[in-house]
């Protein structure tokens, strides 16, 4: 849809004003070509300066203290939380608070991380004493390389912008943009530099769906002993629908007498075995009817890749083996969507 379809299709009636659709348009896309340009100068300045203050925080022997006034400090936050959720561990400190004791916070083993586009925010030069005075390592990222903070840090980072999306040249738009990437360039590039994991980044992470993906294991959630579903291969098609009607789990399993895996017969199996008129239902064996060398997954393997298999093969349920192919599990797609792995 157009822009003059939109200022037709606009109720004339409403209270707010006729927007001018064109001129929406326009300037959205202008404030986002700003910060596309704001973002692309970065790239440029990942030089020296940025490696040595990965280097610097890599081999910080406490934390990474984040501060920063108004927006900046809103940046400041995110880029700390990123930090610590990568493993960086790091905190944010408000530069106001700070002078009245948060500045206890802080640790000679620990590095600052200070957050201003001026370089000039008044309650962060107040607290540089301090902290120089400690010996604290201070690395600066700001928008004007001649400032007082860029001189009085240990290091630098550049993070000017050409210009701010806004128009009046007042709100900050391009230049915390320009702050935000250079934070996730810094914790990317420490994530690669500590050889941190999916499984690490989880540790961190357990109440949510991705942690739920990457620690749970199929040991944790399968069905065990007595509630797995399995026969002997010279069960009757008979028993092993029993079998499969009691345990719940749509197959059952056939092993051999040390309970190793021979095959499978599940609920498609059945439909297909129902089909077939020239089956004798009654007196049919199970083994004859199985589908031999199914899929199957050992216990410490991740539930995710349970949930994987199942998604290729079009399977709804897996057996779970040792190493020498004994059953000691089964699950189902169930299991899995009870679980909140998929």
């Amino acid at each position: 849809m157009d822009a003059a379809t939109v200022n037709a299709e606009i109720d004339l009636s409403a209270p707010s004003p006729l927007l001018d659709a064109e001129a929406i348009t326009r300037t959205a896309r202008g404030v986002i070509a700003i910060e596309a340009l704001a973002i692309a100068v970065l790239e440029k300045r990942i030089e020296a300066e940025f490696i040595r203050a990965c280097g610097m925080m890599l081999a910080c022997p406490g934390r990474i203290v984040v501060t920063g006034m108004g927006k900046s400090g809103h940046i400041g936050r995110k880029i700390a939380a990123t930090l610590a959720s990568t493993g960086t561990p790091a905190f944010f400190v408000h530069p106001g608070e700070a002078s009245h004791g948060d500045l206890g916070m802080i640790t000679d083993k620990d590095v600052v991380l200070a957050l201003s586009n001026s370089g000039e925010t008044d309650e962060l030069l107040t607290i540089l004493p301090v902290i120089k005075r400690q010996g604290i390592p201070l690395i600066a990222m700001t928008g004007n390389p001649g400032s007082s903070l860029a001189r009085q840090a240990d290091l630098h980072l550049d993070v000017s912008v050409p210009a701010e999306a806004c128009p009046l040249g007042l709100a900050p738009t391009a230049s915390t943009t320009a702050a935000l990437v250079m934070g996730d360039a810094l914790a990317i590039a420490l994530l690669e530099a500590r050889g941190f994991t999916a499984e690490d980044f989880a540790r961190s992470h357990p109440a949510g769906s991705l942690g739920r993906r990457l620690l749970l294991r199929i040991a944790d959630i399968m069905h065990t002993g007595d509630k797995v579903p399995k026969v002997r291969a010279d069960a009757s098609l008979t028993e092993a629908l029993v079998e499969m009607s009691r345990k719940g789990l749509g197959m059952t399993a056939v092993v051999d007498a040390d309970d190793r895996l021979l095959g499978v017969y599940t609920d498609g199996d059945l439909r297909r075995t129902l089909d077939d008129h020239q089956v004798d239902l009654r007196g049919v064996r199970v083994a004859e009817l199985m589908t031999r060398n199914p899929k199957s997954i050992a216990p410490d393997k991740l539930a995710a890749e349970a949930a994987q298999l199942m998604e290729t093969y079009k399977i709804h349920s897996l057996l779970v083996v040792d190493g020498e192919r004994r059953v000691v599990g089964a699950l189902n797609i169930h299991d899995l969507l009870r679980a909140k792995v998929v």
